[in-house]
């Protein structure tokens, strides 16, 4: 079984509550997990969210859409995620996500899992050593062995915050594997981690849903509104 972990949670420091925001009518969370479900690759997919009351109503939506909800330690996020296949596993495959990304690419998540599995990699991902895709289609697909190994060893707070600087931090342990874009756009900003962010989005929705709701990467960056959507 392939499950995806979609990391979420209510306290963001830089734009609090941004996953429960609004996006042409839908919380942000349910317009990702929308685009996600038409992932062929993924068997299951879980939010996993802290324990605090604060994600309450987060935890309470996903769970109304019909997806599982795990929930542990706010701060461990490595910790979190083990718990989450710990609870909704076996797995053969865990894919990470991060629900700062409404505009996520649901082809590109496919890629992503085939190219782990072809590649009979450890860790695989489309964001290093090089970015070719746009900030906010980033996916990663490791083996549960490989989180496993860094949920028992890792003792740096960054390694438990951020699952896997662990296993890509360590290519001499670790088979790691990459994606490239055939068409580079690393320029490009479609996650959502500021109120200019959430502008950008909810225009994207407002110019595309209406006609086609799975619209594609290719029609977000033919979009004007790009021109404002750079990364710094």
């Amino acid at each position: 079984m392939i499950l995806a972990v979609l990391q979420a949670r209510m306290s963001s420091t830089r734009l609090p509550g941004k996953v429960m925001a609004d996006v042409l009518g839908v919380p942000m969370i349910g317009r990702q997990i929308e685009r996600l479900r038409r992932a062929r690759s993924l068997d299951r997919l879980v939010v996993a969210t802290s324990g605090l009351s604060g994600d309450d109503p987060l935890a309470a939506y996903c769970d109304s859409l019909g997806v599982s909800v795990h929930r542990g330690s706010l701060e461990d996020v490595l910790g979190r995620f083990h718990g989450a296949i710990q609870a909704f596993g076996p797995a053969s495959t865990v894919v990470r996500l991060t629900a700062d990304c409404p505009l996520c690419d649901w082809t590109v998540v496919d890629t992503v899992v085939d190219a782990h599995v072809a590649g009979g990699f450890d860790y695989t991902n489309n964001t290093a050593p090089e970015r070719t895709f746009p900030h906010g289609l980033d996916v990663e697909a490791a083996t549960p062995a490989a989180l496993e190994a860094a949920w028992r060893e890792a003792v740096d707070p960054y390694e438990r915050e951020h699952v896997t600087p662990f296993l890509y931090r360590r290519p001499e342990r670790f088979r790691l594997g990459s994606v490239v874009s055939d068409t580079p756009m690393p320029q490009l900003r479609w996650t959502v981690d500021a109120p200019q962010d959430l502008d950008f989005v909810r225009r994207v929705y407002e110019a595309l849903y209406p006609i086609d709701p799975a619209f594609t990467s290719a029609q977000v960056a033919a979009l004007p509104v790009n021109s404002s959507a750079y990364a710094g």
